[in-house]
């Protein structure tokens, strides 16, 4: 029989599985996976900043903190890619080891402060969903709603952004907005979901389950669907594994979920899983050796 309190918290960690799905596969199709990466580690120094400046753990404001440094870093590898010779992977793990670093720097000090031991700060590396409060889970559910509602209003106009942009720009689609307002979206899904998955782990439920799609189906209809349930299920089962005093973090339990569900996929997906792929080729030998 499951508490009233883990029952919200599966609820929760499921809508924010369906969202990371459903945002990170459109991150994954326009090719921006790793800018959600640098996005996610990018959160702890504004935590850790907001924290010191309140000296209060209240979500709202270390979400905002965490927003605030997360779209830095994401404008930060904009203009490094544009205004100089690097490109754009070296441009993330730039940002990305620079803010992290940061933020690692900010969390010693926060520990080594007077309130330090209080904060509570430290379970935001990892997660701790089996432990959030009513007012952390009505802020989940809510951002959670408000990023899936977004991503299916804002279906076509994407869809036309990320396969035919040359096209969207002629039906006068403002195409550069769009862009930002993923871009706005996926920093918003990260920022709702570091208390449940961690800073570091949250850009896998952003990448994992939108691969895990790919690998099964071409249609985007097809792939927001199966990534969007593949996240929901990798939430739940994390946070419900998490629960039964494994003394474990729900985020590295979430993410392995989320690995599992890649695995079956690329193994025994009929398109282009191994499995299938070992059959046709068995099959393409044995008619070559009857001819």
């Amino acid at each position: 029989m499951l508490s009233g309190n883990l029952l919200w918290v599966l609820i929760g960690t499921m809508l924010l599985g369906i969202a990371a799905g459903i945002t990170g596969a459109f991150s994954f199709l326009q090719k921006q996976s790793l800018v959600g990466d640098a996005a996610a580690h990018a959160a702890l120094p504004g935590i850790a900043l907001a924290f010191l400046l309140t000296g209060q753990k209240e979500l709202p404001v270390l979400m905002i903190g965490a927003a605030v440094t997360s779209a830095l870093s994401v404008y930060c590898i904009q203009w490094i890619v544009t205004y100089s010779k690097l490109k754009a992977d070296a441009a993330i793990g730039l940002v990305l080891a620079v803010f992290f670093g940061v933020g690692i720097v900010l969390l010693t000090i926060v520990n080594r402060s007077p309130l330090g031991n209080q904060s509570g700060l430290n379970d935001f590396i990892f997660g701790k969903a089996a432990t959030m409060t009513k007012a952390d889970l009505t802020w989940l559910f809510i951002s959670a709603m408000i990023i899936i509602l977004v991503s299916l209003l804002l279906y076509k106009e994407w869809k036309l952004m990320i396969f035919d942009p040359v096209y969207a720009k002629g039906i006068g689609l403002p195409v550069e907005a769009l862009k930002a307002c993923l871009t706005a979206l996926i920093v918003m899904t990260i920022v709702t979901g570091i208390q449940a998955v961690g800073v570091i782990l949250m850009s896998a439920l952003l990448i994992i389950p939108a691969a895990s799609a790919k690998l099964w189906t071409k249609r985007l209809n097809t792939m927001l669907l199966f990534s969007g349930i593949a996240g929901g299920l990798a939430g739940v089962a994390g946070t419900f594994i998490s629960s039964i005093r494994t003394g474990l973090s729900t985020g590295p339990i979430i993410v392995l979920f989320a690995a599992t569900i890649f695995f079956i996929s690329y193994v025994f997906s009929p398109k282009s899983g191994q499995l299938s792929k070992y059959i046709r080729k068995k099959k393409f030998q044995q008619q070559g050796d009857v001819s």
